[in-house]
């Protein structure tokens, strides 16, 4: 009887030692994986985004929460996913956590490098011998997007929309006002052109916009042939690109005073007249902006809206860019050249010379007499 109850006790501890034996293995050894195919593509990309990284097979990453206990050694590369890895003792490869952080605390230490994907390696006291980085967003970007995930990015509101459209008409209003005041004279040139060759500006606008990359990259060709050349490309590109800005700025605010006109009394040409048309050509684009801007909510209406925006903003701009290159930024009037073409034939008559058929009379000379 004593043998059997001894017998039984033996068992009975042998059973009960068992699952903590399976259950210290579990937890020291890795952990079966559950890993899904999202987290395996996203693991994928890691390792090949770095290359200095010793990225364990998916399998190997452990689901949730680990900890290397003080005391103990892990040898290679350890990894987590979806949970913090706490790091007590000695890792001698690689810390890798993926939606987590790395935690190293004192006494621990890493023997390369701890890298935290979409959290933060935090430093608690301990020693990581190789790189520490902390990245953020890169699953949540990159990783997400190829994974097959829809983006996470909050959509514009309403009211962030018509901010927009009112700051742009600000800027447009304050341009408009410093063109007036400063180059209006090229501001009549190019609404000149508009009025006058109104077909031939659109089509070289839409020239322009098509020859616009070919002649930048014969530009570049071109200064390309000599060192010297070569060092300017830099500045030549900023230049041609300021150039095309200014020009497409100013074809845009005489368009929109040209459209203005015909929605404002005429006051003449005074600056104020010029004003007034300025300012009711911005509100009339401008406005088709901030119709789009105020069904932001409605994805339909307010695509449907923004596509009439830019097909009436495209108009304007390549209106303008045509209306500025044919008068070449304004500094050609050809009416001005045609009145005082006219002028000129109509006092012709006064000075007859005999170019004109015109024998020009011969004057009367007072002569002395004699005595």
């Amino acid at each position: 009887m004593r043998a059997l109850t001894i017998g039984a006790l033996a068992s009975a501890l042998c059973a009960a030692a068992a699952p903590a034996a399976s259950q210290q293995a579990t937890d020291s050894g890795r952990a079966p994986s559950k890993v899904d195919g999202r987290l395996r593509t996203e693991i994928a990309i890691i390792g090949g985004l770095f290359e200095s990284l010793r990225v364990p097979p998916a399998d190997s990453f452990r689901l949730g929460n680990r900890e290397v206990v003080a005391g103990s050694t892990v040898t290679g590369t350890i990894a987590v996913a979806r949970g913090d890895l706490s790091i007590r003792g000695r890792v001698t490869g690689d810390a890798i956590a993926l939606h987590g952080d790395v935690l190293v605390y004192p006494g621990g230490s890493v023997g390369k490098n701890a890298v935290a994907v979409d959290g933060h390696v935090r430093m608690m006291g301990g020693i990581v011998e190789g790189d520490v980085r902390s990245i953020r967003g890169l699953a949540g970007g990159i990783l997400a997007r190829a994974a097959g995930r829809a983006s996470t990015a909050t959509p514009i509101t309403t009211w962030a929309a018509i901010k927009m459209v009112i700051g742009w008409f600000a800027v447009l209003v304050a341009i408009g006002v410093g063109v007036l005041l400063f180059a209006e004279r090229n501001l009549d040139g190019v609404v000149g052109a508009l009025e006058q060759q109104f077909g031939r500006v659109f089509w070289t606008g839409v020239l322009a916009e098509l020859a616009a990359i070919p002649a930048l990259l014969l530009l570049c060709l071109a200064l390309a042939i000599s060192i010297i050349g070569i060092l300017l490309i830099p500045f030549a590109v900023v230049a041609y690109v300021v150039a095309l800005a200014g020009l497409v700025t100013l074809g845009f605010i005489a368009v929109a005073r040209f459209t203005g006109r015909a929605f404002v009394p005429d006051g003449g040409p005074s600056r104020a007249a010029h004003l007034r048309s300025l300012f009711a050509g911005l509100i009339i684009y401008l406005g088709l902006w901030l119709l789009a801007a105020a069904f932001t909510w409605n994805p339909i209406a307010g695509a449907i809206l923004r596509a009439i925006a830019v097909a009436g903003s495209w108009v304007a701009l390549t209106f303008g860019l045509g209306a500025a290159i044919v008068s070449r930024a304004g500094t050609r009037r050809d009416g001005e050249r045609a009145r005082t073409a006219k002028v000129v034939d109509d006092l012709a008559w006064q000075t007859p010379t005999p170019v004109t058929g015109v024998v020009a009379a011969r004057r009367p000379v007072v002569t002395a007499k004699q005595s």
